[in-house]
């Protein structure tokens, strides 16, 4: 017979407590549609502290345990309201230099006052927390969601009081299984990345809306919107009627929402109009406003079409050549919690650049990004984090990747500005690969069938040859390649370039050479700015005269952190940037590109 253990002490004893915190997760799945609500911002000063050994779950902090059931005091190891405040939105890496390289998990906790106003339900929006989020709330667990750059939102109605305490606890462990896995080249940040949000909703609210250009044509729009009861003490409702209004196209459509198998009310629209086109040159937005009960919401809309032709690309119809650049979503002050003004800084360098395109590597960005780029009129290729080598074989990394494609898709579908989805980057060819990215280029276009798909694939080193079996997947072939830095015979480039002939567009979507700023040598010397700017010269010689080239995105914009970046040019930072990493120096190499694409414009030779 077992021993019965009589001196088990949970907190120090029970290794499997983490599986007590995985369940609700929320996924795609819980995702509602909150474009120009009227929302209730958490952000600001939050208290924090790092929790090296997982002791908030381990001992249960959040229950805020302290008395015991004769009423007697406990001993605490944690006091919220006496811990150091940081920035929400933000990264603890920037706002402390002892956390600088800190990984694991870390608390924030606030209070907040609530009263209800009427609404039946409440959301909890988190823009990003980098990697995984749990998240309590008045000493209950409410959920958990991992993938640190797209957004979560949990039904908090049920727990909420008039004085609350909310728990977020963040952790940026890095994972075989997760996505990035543990080997990267950028910075593990870590922390609340994105705004925390209130969304209160009335009984019947709009859950998710969908409108686009119908292919093929010019002047004829359509979409969809599907809306929710969130009246739990009521019966769900079997039809409801919704409205969309486009004022300056005079348009004023009703709805017939109907209830479907999913217990969800669906409705599909369509209309015909004079449009003005959405394009880098005119990127004309219209405001749409839907309706349904007294819900509402609205979203500045661009309509345009994308698609391929043979090796080429058409915007609107007309072949279109994409100058771009690559950028990671980081800030020299910010690191990964980028303020709008950063990101139209990027833009405003990258059009002065002259780019109408940009790769958003190597994960989702903010949305505000997508959002400010329908204004400014940037064309974006977004991609989520399959890199390197990942658990291919792993069903868990296969559902991580399968649900961040899904909520950047969810969450980014009505920006004219996204053009390309991208599945991954710098993956070796194996079977397990084909399979795990295959599916989920396929998974983007079952999503939405309107914009390409591409990934960012490594040249075929030993046939010397753009070959990846991935290629027949996409729409978009995306090449990175060195020639001339990592593979310094640069003879090599133009035999790849002559040994292949895809039948598809390519983008050269990597490129280019670590230059310290403000360092000139010889064109031989690696890190001066003069070897740089050579290989620049080098590469958009030949490129411009490739004929299924149809765009490049150099890397990158600007110099980023990475801890396995070490030399004497490097110091912790990929310096393959054509500015500096505070963005106040631009290297010879951005002049190259300048002229390269003022030369180059944006029509190709058909």
């Amino acid at each position: 017979m077992e021993h019965s253990v009589q001196n088990f002490v949970d907190d120090i004893h029970n290794d499997d407590y983490y599986r007590n915190y995985l369940e609700p997760e929320y996924t795609a799945a819980s995702m509602i549609c909150d474009a120009g609500r009227e929302t209730e911002k958490l952000d600001g000063l939050w208290n924090f502290s790092p929790d090296q050994y997982d002791y908030c779950l381990r001992g249960k902090w959040y229950e805020e345990q302290h008395f015991d059931d004769k009423g007697l005091s406990l001993p605490a190891d944690y006091d919220f309201e006496d811990w150091e405040k940081i920035k929400v939105p933000g990264v603890w890496n920037t706002q402390k230099k002892e956390y600088f390289y800190y990984e694991g998990p870390g608390i924030y906790t606030r209070t907040f006052q609530y009263r209800n106003h009427g609404e039946k339900k409440v959301i909890l929006k988190c823009g990003a927390v980098y990697y995984s989020a749990k998240v309590f709330l008045n000493r209950q667990f409410v959920g958990f969601h991992k993938g640190g750059s797209t957004p979560f939102y949990i039904d908090i109605t049920k727990y909420l009081c008039p004085e609350n305490r909310i728990i977020i606890i963040a952790d940026n462990t890095r994972r075989h299984t997760q996505l990035p896995s543990v080997n990267t080249d950028w910075f593990n940040y870590g922390g609340i990345t994105r705004s925390v949000e209130l969304i209160r909703l009335p009984e019947l609210y709009i859950k998710d809306f969908s409108i686009s250009l119908v292919k093929g044509t010019a002047d004829k729009v359509a979409g969809y919107i599907t809306a929710d009861s969130a009246g739990s003490s009521t019966v769900k409702q079997e039809s409801a009627t919704a409205h969309i209004i486009v004022k300056e196209l005079g348009i004023c459509l009703e709805v017939s929402l109907t209830g479907e198998s999913d217990g969800l009310l669906h409705g599909n629209f369509s209309f015909k109009a004079p449009l003005i086109l959405w394009s880098p040159d005119t990127p004309k937005l219209y405001a749409v406003d839907v309706s349904a009960g007294t819900d509402h919401i609205c979203e500045n809309i661009g309509f345009r079409s994308i698609e391929v032709r043979g090796q080429h690309i058409y915007l609107n119809g007309k072949a279109l050549y994409l100058n771009g650049v690559s950028a990671h979503e980081e800030s020299a002050e910010n690191g990964k919690a980028v303020t709008e003004e950063e990101i139209t800084e990027n833009f405003r360098i990258a059009k002065e650049m002259g780019c109408n395109f940009m790769r958003l590597a190597h994960y989702p960005h903010s949305e505000n990004a997508a959002r400010i780029a329908d204004r400014m009129g940037i064309l974006l290729w977004e991609e989520i984090p399959v890199y390197w080598l990942i658990a291919f074989e792993n069903q868990e990394t296969y559902s991580d990747a399968e649900n961040q494609l899904t909520e950047l898709i969810r969450r980014d579908k009505n920006r004219a500005s996204v053009i390309i989805w991208s599945v991954g980057n710098e993956n070796p060819d194996t079977d397990a690969r084909l399979s795990f990215m295959s599916r989920l280029a396929q998974l983007a276009k079952k999503l939405d069938p309107d914009r390409l798909i591409s990934a960012a694939c490594l040249v075929d080193t030993v046939h010397l040859k753009i070959a990846d079996r991935l290629e027949q997947y996409l729409d978009v072939i995306g090449l990175n390649e060195y020639y001339g830095w990592y593979n310094p015979d640069f003879e090599k480039l133009p035999l790849l370039m002559n040994n292949s002939n895809p039948a598809k567009p390519v983008i050269i979507s990597e490129f280019g050479a670590d230059a310290m700023s403000g360092t000139y040598g010889t064109t031989d010397e690696k890190g001066t700015e003069n070897c740089q700017e050579y290989i620049y010269k080098r590469q958009t010689e030949l490129f411009s005269r490739i004929p299924y080239i149809q765009g490049t995105t150099p890397w990158i914009l600007f110099d980023f952190r990475t801890p396995r970046r070490m030399s004497r040019y490097q110091h912790g930072r990929n310096t393959k940037g054509l500015l500096s990493a505070d963005k106040k120096h631009r290297k010879l190499a951005f002049y190259v590109m300048q002229e390269f694409y003022r030369k180059r414009g944006t029509t190709p030779e058909l």
